[in-house]
């Protein structure tokens, strides 16, 4: 007969018993435990599977490998619920691993809006608002500061890369439901954040299809100078990471880190052929040394997509030939590029 060794919930392992199957009405853990070993065992010999006899008992490193896998995934569900309980999005996130024991990252704290370094000044009410009845048909913020409202009424982008965004704000007398109010709102779409088979880390897929143009996350972080982002950049260049995103649109006296501090963009992977593209954007705060960064999506991307970026591009949306001016690309020792795009560049910066 198979017995099973259970740990009980809320009691320590000193009251660990040995339970036959039939004891059992956890049909969800069973089936996690058979795939966990069925893992374990197609991994093992450089992928040579073996298979053992129903009545041997499980290998210590086999039975190892099912705790860990068991404890780490009652740490990334705590993550998840931790995320989703900081968001202050519609998009709900998820969090995956069916690669590796990986669990949450130690030194990551979720933040929703940028966080000034002490000496920064982010300045959050703007100091006018438009007093349109529809801001499609009337001279509303985007005219004002001499350029086209950015949206069509499918809520698309239909500017040109390098053309900044202009939204309504919390003076506007418009709703909350103007159609000028895109970027403000927050993610709509239910996100997950995965762990990727190609060695490229933790990486961030959609669950839902996302149509193209269309609005998909910010980049946000620490907002530092210039001279400490070099400081910084010294520092994660021997970890061969790579957060940093000057904010560049009219001047570089900024950088946004989002290495410690961020939120869901932190974890998407960067591609020579990416399916999102950055544009800069003015709401409440409209210094023009301080845009937010926004990611729009360039084409459809279906449900179960990785979505990615190009670190080496500006939010102008130019490719920068010298990857130690522009972010988030921005190292002095080269990385190799995972991306497997048609187009790669062979380098991440």
């Amino acid at each position: 007969m198979e017995y099973y060794l259970v740990k009980w919930k809320g009691w320590p392992d000193s009251t660990n018993t040995w339970e036959p199957l039939q004891n059992l009405k956890c049909p969800l853990l069973l089936q996690q435990f058979s795939n966990d070993k069925h893992n374990y065992l197609s991994q093992v010999k450089k992928g040579k599977a073996i298979t053992l006899n129903n009545n041997e008992a499980l290998e210590p490193a086999i039975a190892e490998y099912i705790v860990k896998k068991a404890k780490q995934r009652i740490a990334l569900q705590r993550w998840q619920d931790e995320l989703n309980r900081r968001k202050n999005h519609k998009g709900m996130i998820f969090v995956e691993n069916t690669v590796d024991l990986e669990g949450p990252p130690s030194d990551f704290y979720y933040i929703n809006e940028y966080k000034p370094t002490p000496g920064i000044s982010l300045v959050n009410e703007a100091t006018f608002g438009c007093s349109c009845t529809d801001c499609f048909f009337e001279k509303c913020c985007p005219a004002e500061a001499g350029v086209l409202l950015a949206y069509n009424k499918n809520q698309q982008i239909k500017i040109p890369p390098g053309t900044p965004i202009y939204e309504c704000n919390s003076r506007c007398q418009c709703g909350p439901d103007c159609p000028n109010r895109i970027v403000q709102k927050g993610t709509q779409y239910s996100l997950c954040i995965f762990r990727t088979s190609n060695g490229c880390g933790w990486g961030v897929k959609t669950l839902v299809k996302i149509k193209r143009m269309s609005f998909v996350m910010e980049y946000v972080g620490e907002v530092i100078t210039s001279e400490e982002a070099e400081r910084r950049g010294q520092l994660y260049d021997n970890k061969g990471i790579t957060y940093l995103f000057d904010l560049d649109y009219e001047s570089d006296e900024f950088t946004v880190d989002a290495a410690r501090y961020g939120n869901v963009s932190h974890f998407v992977n960067h591609s020579c052929d990416p399916n999102l593209q950055v544009f800069n954007v003015f709401i409440d705060n409209l210094d023009t040394r301080l845009p937010r960064i926004a990611l729009f999506s360039t084409r459809t991307i279906n449900a179960g997509e990785e979505l990615t970026f190009d670190y080496q591009m500006k939010g102008s949306g130019d490719i920068s030939s010298d990857s130690t001016d522009y972010g988030p690309a921005k190292k002095r020792v080269r990385t190799v590029c995972k991306c497997g795009a048609m187009t790669c560049r062979g380098y991440l910066n």
